[in-house]
């Protein structure tokens, strides 16, 4: 072989399951690069304006991260190094002003400059900070300010450079960032006609390397080792076709369920409701917007109880006069029903707002009797007393325009479902 990682490009582009192909030429991509870059710039004004707050629940910046944690498998925990450790008191970015206004001078100029000198330039100035637990994870935001100057960054991505360059660059560093940033602009470079101007797309080749998909072309390659290399590279390609239909079937699952979820907004938005979308969904892409638009920030503090389960809830219904949880609804589409009735058991039974509630369990007809299986787990003894309902999406679809023009409570729902 003549260019060894030439090949493994080549391969990689190849590979229907690769992060090129399921993230990085995902159609929803560059629609999220613009609802990022405006959630930025509402952290920014909200910093200056003292309206930031002291937490990271419920803030701008959980918004902003929240949507990229939401970019497919490459930005999976991207939301781990903004969560507040109180017993570490990093990153201390929420009870620290001069460095909370230190952050959003870091994203405002990154925002409003057009050159990699002023962007370098900016990181070095909070890197002379010092703010404790603030490190490279910030790149994963200004990543989808500058695409073409700045790489995503995470252990997996560092580990492929590593592996592909025999670098040797730490997590957590800012200087070994701009290193790893100058070593991937070097090899994009190299490989322009292959990757792109785009940072993502050679970031997302480190990231599958080191992530194990791939492994990186050895150092020194014999024949033997070129063999044995070019067939676990075949290996790799014959697995992911295998898969691929797999993933199809995923994808179509995360739509209709995203698809149910919106149906369930629209009409609780035309029943006058207050609609709550689950805090790891509402980023989703859906239309011409995200799931969440137009939706509760948060939930009102006589909901939310600090419970996480009731955050997750797929879409609550919160009267707009008293802040009582209306209706509550998990949809089922393909996942385990188990995981949907314990939310609904802890707002029913940890929020004393949501005891008149009705709570509705959202499934494909045919799963009914899988619900109906579920509900009659000896640890679920209480559900009976609560009347969780069983509604099918061929009922939520046939009703739900007359719902919106001619309804004005949750009456009409309790008619087309089922109590189990």
């Amino acid at each position: 072989m003549h260019d060894p990682l030439a090949t493994l490009i080549d391969c990689w582009k190849a590979d229907p399951s690769s992060t090129y192909n399921t993230w990085f030429l995902w159609d929803q991509r560059i629609k999220n690069f613009r609802s990022i870059r405006r959630g930025i710039a509402q952290v920014v004004e909200d910093i200056r304006a003292g309206t930031f707050g002291n937490a990271y629940r419920g803030s701008s910046l959980e918004t902003i991260v929240g949507s990229v944690a939401e970019q497919r498998q490459i930005f999976k925990g991207a939301d781990h190094a903004f969560l507040w450790k109180p017993k570490l008191r990093i990153p201390d970015i929420y009870e620290n002003t001069s460095n909370q206004l230190a952050f959003a001078d870091l994203l405002h100029t990154c925002d409003h400059c057009d050159c990699a000198e002023d962007v370098v330039a900016a990181i070095q100035r909070i890197d002379a900070i010092g703010i404790k637990g603030l490190g490279p994870a910030v790149a994963n935001l200004l990543y989808f300010i500058h695409p073409t100057l700045l790489s995503p960054f995470n252990t997996a991505i560092v580990n492929g450079f590593n592996a592909v360059t025999g670098g040797r660059v730490k997590l957590g560093r800012w200087d070994h960032y701009l290193s790893m940033r100058e070593g991937l602009l070097r090899l994009n470079a190299q490989y322009r006609l292959k990757l792109s101007n785009d940072l993502g797309a050679i970031a997302g080749l480190m990231f599958d390397i080191g992530s194990g998909r791939y492994a990186a072309p050895p150092q020194a390659m014999d024949a033997a080792t070129a063999t044995l290399w070019q067939e676990d590279l075949e290996r790799v390609r014959l697995e992911s076709t295998a898969s691929q239909r797999e993933m199809s079937q995923a994808t179509e699952s995360d739509a209709t369920h995203t698809g149910i979820q919106a149906s369930l907004r629209d009409l609780g938005k035309s029943l006058g409701f207050d609609v709550w979308i689950a805090s790891n969904d509402r980023g989703r892409s859906y239309g011409s917007g995200l799931l969440g638009d137009g939706c509760l920030a948060q939930l009102p503090a006589s909901v939310d109880r600090g419970l996480e389960s009731i955050r997750l809830i797929d879409v609550v219904w919160i009267d707009t006069q008293t802040s009582q949880v209306a209706a509550a609804f998990e949809v089922e589409h393909t996942t385990s029903i188990y995981s949907g009735i314990v939310r609904m058991l802890d707002l029913a039974l940890g929020t004393s707002v949501a005891v008149n509630c009705a709570l509705f369990l959202v499934a494909p007809d045919n799963r009914r009797d899988k619900v109906a299986e579920q509900l009659q787990r000896p640890a679920f003894s209480r559900v009976s007393e609560l009347g969780i309902r069983y509604l099918p999406y061929s009922q939520l679809e046939q009703n739900h325009a007359l719902m919106s023009r001619f309804g004005s409570s949750i009456k009409p729902l309790l008619e087309i479902s089922q109590r189990l």
